[in-house]
């Protein structure tokens, strides 16, 4: 009855959708809480920017990330010198290098674009590459990664309802409108791989590229869908019942996958699950007034089956915290964060 009566409102106003109730997950276990990023080395504040959601190691060795302003600012690797690389006119979210040396990027305002960087004239390129999959626009263009021989990106479109800063209120709705998509350079066709996704986030290829990862942040999980062999084409979950919402994922091209993980799950979420008009008031609340999550820092590697082998957290307000990308490079572990202003690394003993 509730959900009739939902699904006769206009659509911006939410049609929250009742969901299984999730088992719940504690911070305890192999999951428990511990203080290892306590030990991360922040970067240098770059003067008026916020927020380096997502990061990329350039060719030349050094640190890439975007800002809420729109610039992509170049670090070196220990992050106490930086210079502006460009300014894409948007919100830059994930990043990758092409193996052509431009920059492919995931821009929550303009779409899946390409930064090239004219070595002549120092001048950078921005260029739109797509902003549409089967018919419908991208609504939050959010993270990629590129095949080895530079055809193709695979990405997500977060969600092709709500835009950007509006991700609580997908999450909250959990009406499945997120996608992953594939996009190609030799045509510029976009294809779109799987639908139905409850805020699709986190990319990234496994081994040989045989098949791809993408977290999707509203129901706790991520998913494999491959690429080769007998089972192309379909899907399977990866990772279920995570202990928090997951962002960004990242092959460290061997045998580990870093998750980075915002917020730890909350169990009033999990409670309003089956409850779609309470959600539907939940909502129109989180239109004008934050709300509370815990301030925390959690990153979680993986091997290549699935199972725990890194559970690294600090919490608090004060400390490093809203992690959204973790990426191994050199024997550091290089974070990302949404609220926070600087990037940080931490150093890992058994890189």
């Amino acid at each position: 009855m509730f959900q009739s009566l939902i699904n006769a409102l206009p659509p911006r106003l939410g049609q929250p959708k009742a969901w299984p109730r999730p088992a719940s997950r504690p911070l305890k276990g192999q999951y428990v809480k511990n203080t290892e990023l306590a030990a991360l080395e922040c970067f240098d504040e770059v003067p008026g920017t916020f927020g380096p959601e997502s990061l990329a190691i350039g060719p030349d060795g050094l640190v890439y990330s975007g800002f809420d302003d729109g610039t992509i600012v170049r670090f070196t690797k220990e992050g106490k010198q930086h210079d502006i690389w460009c300014h894409t006119g948007g919100r830059p979210l994930g990043m990758r290098f092409h193996p052509d040396g431009s920059l492919i990027v995931c821009d929550t305002r303009l779409g899946l674009i390409r930064v090239t960087d004219n070595q002549q004239t120092q001048e950078k390129q921005v260029e739109r590459l797509a902003h549409t999959a089967g018919g419908t626009d991208f609504g939050f263009a959010d993270d990629l990664d590129i095949s080895g021989d530079g055809r193709f990106v695979y990405f997500s479109d977060a969600s092709s309802k709500w835009h950007y800063n509006e991700d609580h209120l997908d999450m909250i709705e959990h009406g499945g409108h997120g996608r992953l998509i594939r996009y190609d350079f030799e045509t510029g066709q976009t294809d779109v791989l799987m639908r139905g996704l409850h805020f699709a986030n986190g990319v990234t290829l496994g081994p040989d590229e045989a098949y791809v990862l993408v977290a999707e942040t509203g129901s706790y999980r991520v998913h494999k869908y491959w690429l080769k062999g007998d089972r192309a084409g379909t899907s399977e979950v990866f990772l279920d019942n995570l202990p928090g919402f997951p962002d960004n994922v990242r092959f460290n091209g061997k045998d580990r996958f870093w998750l980075a993980i915002p917020v730890p799950r909350n169990p009033i979420v999990d409670v309003l699950a089956p409850f779609p008009a309470v959600r539907l008031i939940v909502m129109q609340y989180a239109r004008w007034f934050p709300l509370p999550i815990k301030h925390a820092a959690i990153v979680l590697g993986f091997d290549l089956e699935g199972r725990l082998t890194h559970n690294l957290q600090n919490h608090g307000r004060k400390n490093y915290h809203f992690v959204t990308q973790v990426l191994e490079h050199d024997g550091y572990l290089y974070c990302s964060s949404l609220h926070d202003k600087i990037l940080a690394r931490y150093h890992l003993s058994d890189g």
